[in-house]
């Protein structure tokens, strides 16, 4: 009596102090359920279920993977070993200063306890009247622009997301994916949006959205791209087919769209120099040979963004660039070396209108040329016909390309920056409990005429399986705790625009509520192994839920959870938001042996290929259920799924080796992961225990997970590179991807200041976060101490 009787006081006393009352009516309904909940749930434990949770009115709580009867698999401890529900270091005197003495006994008289009796059934009955307005008023504190009522909310239960992860169906994602393919050749951009729209509609979801963009794409033109032999007169298609004529596999369309969009424009004819993989080192070789001046580069893609060897490239002197990917890199598509592909040369988002949306009446700026040089992808087939190499017979081992001798060549450009209107749709399923907390789920789906391919359908059929899925609980009466957003951009393949024009319309909002990016970006590559990638908060998060889901049969064993820089929409979100970003992607089982970055080329991928790859479809049921289950995680459960330690675990594992980390910045990474375990073991309680999830304590703890991630953008990075300097180029680096910049431009300018300059802004970061977890202790003990 005297615990409840003090953790009113405490509540009354932290209402005067927060703005935020429309959490505490809620919870202070729930603290009795909440008690019985926790005993029920100690008692099943003591049984041996320990997949049973307790049930919640608000809060979801998911199985402990650690006990299924899957067969799992182990992964590296690129995470906090103890977890994130782990107490590391006990706290005796918590209780201390909330507890007070045990009143004495007094003998009472009948009178007196007559008294008693009858005020108890007067509170009661009272008690019972406010319970019942206050969930008759429960949807007034939704936002004001809601329009529909919706169905009843009830009282949360723990096989929710069971029941939701059960409802998505491989004939559902076969059903979706065949119908947009089929869509493809009939319907542009917004209309195939609008029919994306209408079927998230019919499905319940009643608050969905188109909005159109008008912005500068770079589009073929009336004929394609050439690369004429000068010597021979020969002229060639960027497949390597001659000119003038068409194969019967090869349609016009993909002739005009194998190219790099916002190239420069014109014509070239010089000598071509091979670069390799266009590296630091590579150039240097090259350089210390021959005069690159105005030359055409013939390079690989991979090992590095593309949009920063070109910067080299330009650097250097190089007055146009033949872009081809390596036999050994190729995808495992049908006759994948005759094939060109398309590459975009555009950071993000519209480049007329950087760092701001483009809605009508917006200035814009002169931007129709993002690089100097004349860029132009070919195909394999292209590169053995100019330099006269032979094919690779050898049936046993893949030979890369050597290019030792050259050849002068004409390449044409003849793309045309044109204005059009790309469109995203965008629909929210409110929260019932935080509805200004989102979690974001990302697909995206075609723009105009890039390839014959249906690659972007997948996604497309997953997010739908998924939403329909959840949209069947929803009808019950269930309700998320925290608003989930689906969107499915347009504009990608130019360069995530469709995304940067939405996130940039609602930075500040996004700033602000944004919690989690869960993307959907080409997610069936091949059919091996399942690769799941995710910020350092969220690793853990992505760990239990393979751990959980996966069995030997779907191909999860031997994957390894990574934080390196992933292709697609979550851009701007990881870049600009710092907002934490998962996703799960099946590739083949060589994929993490090839070079990284070789995702930018988009090649044409043929529905049937995709069919091929997963003819039942499992393999893209598997996707739906583990994005399906992080999100429902990161929606419902009260503390957010977030890993502080994993933060303060991945920079020292950075800072490991690094020629550039001395002592000071050491010291740091090593206060700053004391810092992380204090706050992992003393303020998430609340995630271990019901009896200590105090609404306001509550919510300062996820507003502190939330923002973690944001101490670590950098205000500038190379061009490709991310500003969130917690990701890595690839999984074989384990170091801070501006420190590696910064050694190898060091070999060019012989200069110290670029060491400096990166270093200055990893220690920055460090220091940011370990001052931003001593302002959340701060805040923790003057919000909670009793005589405030």
């Amino acid at each position: 009596l005297t615990g409840t009787k003090t953790a009113l006081q405490k509540m009354h006393s932290d209402h005067r102090m927060t703005t935020h009352t429309e959490y505490l009516d809620n919870s202070d309904l729930q603290s009795t359920a909440l008690e019985l909940e926790w005993d029920m749930e100690t008692e099943l434990e003591d049984l041996g279920f320990d997949h049973f949770q307790p049930d919640n009115s608000f809060h979801q709580h998911f199985g402990n993977s650690e006990n299924t009867d899957f067969s799992l698999r182990s992964f590296e401890a690129s995470v906090s070993p103890k977890g994130r529900f782990q107490r590391l270091q006990d706290d005796p005197d918590y209780f201390l200063h909330c507890s007070r003495p045990t009143p004495k006994k007094n003998n009472l008289s009948f009178c007196q306890i007559c008294k008693i009796v009858w005020s108890a059934i007067f509170l009661f009955i009272i008690g019972l009247l406010i319970g019942y307005f206050a969930r008759t008023d429960y949807h007034t504190y939704l936002p004001v622009n809601e329009t529909t009522s919706g169905p009843p909310v009830v009282p949360h239960d723990t096989h929710s997301d069971r029941d939701i992860l059960q409802g998505i169906k491989e004939e559902e994602i076969k059903k979706t994916f065949r119908t947009f393919s089929q869509l493809y050749s009939s319907k542009n951009d917004t209309d195939l949006a609008k029919e994306l729209m209408v079927l998230w509609s019919s499905l319940g979801l009643t608050e969905v959205q188109m909005l159109n963009y008008s912005v500068l794409l770079d589009l073929p033109g009336s004929s394609p791209n050439t690369i004429t032999e000068t010597k021979s007169g020969q002229c060639f298609y960027p497949s390597g087919l001659r000119c003038g004529r068409e194969a019967k596999d090869q349609p016009n369309q993909d002739l005009l769209y194998s190219y790099a969009a916002y190239s420069a424009k014109g014509s070239l004819e010089a000598e071509v120099i091979d670069v390799k993989y266009g590296t630091v080192d590579d150039l240097k070789k090259v350089q210390s040979t021959a005069n690159v001046t105005n030359k055409i580069a013939l390079m690989k893609l991979g090992f590095l963004p593309l949009i920063y060897k070109l910067s080299l490239l330009e650097e250097a002197g190089f007055g146009g660039v033949l872009l081809y990917v390596d036999p050994c890199d190729l995808p495992k598509t049908s006759d994948a070396e005759s094939k060109s592909f398309l590459v975009a040369v555009n950071s993000g988002g519209d480049p007329t209108t950087p760092g701001y949306s483009s809605i009508d009446g917006i200035y814009r700026q002169n931007q129709l040329n993002l690089t100097s040089l004349l860029v132009q992808p070919i195909s394999v087939t292209l590169v053995r016909s100019l330099f006269s190499l032979p094919n690779n017979e050898s049936r046993h081992e893949c030979l890369h390309l050597e290019v030792s001798s050259t050849v002068k060549i004409e390449m044409k450009v003849l793309t045309v920056p044109v204005y059009k209107s790309i469109s995203n749709i965008v629909g929210y399923l409110k929260g019932s409990t935080f509805p200004d907390r989102y979690v974001i789920v990302g697909s995206h789906h075609k723009t105009l005429n890039t390839y014959s391919g249906q690659d972007w359908a997948s996604s497309t059929a997953i997010i739908t399986a998924f939403l329909q899925a959840l949209l069947l609980k929803v009808k019950k009466g269930w309700r998320p705790d925290r608003t989930i957003v689906f969107c499915s951009w347009g504009g990608t393949a130019f360069g995530n625009i469709g995304s940067y024009e939405w996130a940039e319309g609602f930075k500040r909002v996004l700033q602000r509520n944004a919690v989690a990016y869960v993307g959907l970006h080409n997610p069936v590559r091949g059919n091996s192994v399942v690769h799941p990638i995710a910020s350092p908060s969220l690793q853990q998060l992505a760990i239990e839920t393979l751990n959980f889901r996966c069995i030997k049969a779907l191909k999860c064993q031997g994957s390894n959870v990574s934080s390196v820089q992933m292709q697609g929409d979550v851009d701007y979100f990881i870049n600009h938001l710092g907002i934490p970003s998962v996703q799960f992607v099946y590739e083949d089982d060589m994929a993490s042996e090839k070079p990284s970055f070789l995702s930018e080329a988009i090649f044409p991928v043929d529905t049937l290929e995709t069919e091929n790859l997963d003819p039942s479809f499992v393999l893209h049921k598997t996707i739906a259920k583990l994005t399906g289950e992080v999100v429902v995680k990161i929606a419902n459960e009260p503390v957010l799924p977030f890993n502080a330690l994993d933060v303060g675990l991945e920079v020292q594992t950075n800072l490991q080796g690094d020629s550039l980390a001395n002592n000071h910045m050491l010291e740091m990474a090593k206060c700053l992961r004391d810092s992380a375990q204090l706050f992992q073991s003393d303020e998430m309680r609340p995630a271990n225990n019901p009896k200590e999830r105090d609404p306001i304590r509550v919510r300062m703890l996820n507003d502190v997970l939330q923002h973690l991630e944001k101490n670590f953008l950098v205000k500038e990075a190379p061009l490709g590179f991310y500003r969130n300097i917690l990701y890595r180029l690839d999984e074989k680096t384990a170091h801070f991807s501006i420190l590696l910049e910064a050694q190898e431009r060091w070999k060019l300018e012989q200069s110290n200041e670029t060491h400096q300059a990166a270093s200055s802004k990893v220690l920055n970061s460090i220091h940011s976060a370990q001052v931003y977890f001593k302002a959340g202790f701060d805040v923790f003990e003057t919000a909670l101490d009793p005589k405030n």
